[in-house]
């Protein structure tokens, strides 16, 4: 009778949304994420960025974001500052020129992370149309393949009573590297959801991009 019991619970407390109408919680998503978005359009904040390889600190980079007029993310580098000593002469030169191509690439890295931080309505619903969904201790968790570039693989995880995102994992492909990222979330007292912190791996570089986003202000009008 303890097993049954066990097996009843156990059903009762992870739900498979075989049965849901997907396309109403897709709705529902999207609609709070929407909401969220525009509250959160009165910020202007900063990403920090630490840059490691071989789990060596190798650059650092700060970045202000903002929502444009048209509802365009927009971000604007401030500051990016190399820990590698530079080299006289020649040597010199060619270390520049392969440190702005480590930069470029760096910012590539971050603003695929930004892609699948603020995705659209219509990705979405495309997401949630083809996902495996489960649920259980007041978070829906979801996974589906092939959502941003072909093969690329996204988990989110969903606050149930107010919809919004707690937490994405994603592995996806920077060009022809392998890339892969974990996105965090948090909420301000006023209860609009923000990103907090990300860490993103790309072995191609043996690099780790650990960024925190910070100093969320209101905007002057």
């Amino acid at each position: 009778m303890k097993k049954i019991l066990s097996l009843i619970l156990i059903c009762i407390s992870t739900t498979s949304f075989s049965q849901i109408d997907r396309d109403q919680l897709s709705l529902d998503i999207s609609k709070a994420d929407a909401a969220n978005t525009e509250l959160l359009k009165q910020f202007i904040w900063k990403r920090a960025s630490v840059v490691t390889v071989s789990g060596a600190v190798k650059l650092n980079t700060l970045s202000e974001f903002s929502f444009d007029a048209t509802g365009k993310l927009i971000g604007k580098n401030i500051d990016a500052e190399s820990t590698v000593k530079q080299k006289p002469g020649i040597r010199g030169a060619i270390q520049q020129n392969a440190a702005e191509d480590n930069l470029d690439y760096v910012q590539k890295a971050l603003q695929l992370s930004l892609d699948y931080t603020f995705m659209s309505k219509g990705e979405l619903l495309d997401f949630f149309s083809k996902a495996e969904i489960t649920e259980k201790d007041g978070v829906i968790e979801a996974t589906a393949k092939d959502v941003k570039v072909k093969g690329d693989v996204v988990t989110m995880r969903v606050e149930s009573a107010t919809k919004l995102f707690l937490y994405k994992k994603f592995t996806s492909m920077l060009g022809t590297d392998p890339i892969s990222g974990e996105i965090n979330y948090g909420k301000f007292n006023s209860g609009v959801s923000h990103g907090t912190t990300s860490v993103l791996t790309l072995p191609a570089k043996n690099a780790v991009i650990t960024s925190e986003n910070k100093d969320y202000t209101i905007r002057v009008q």
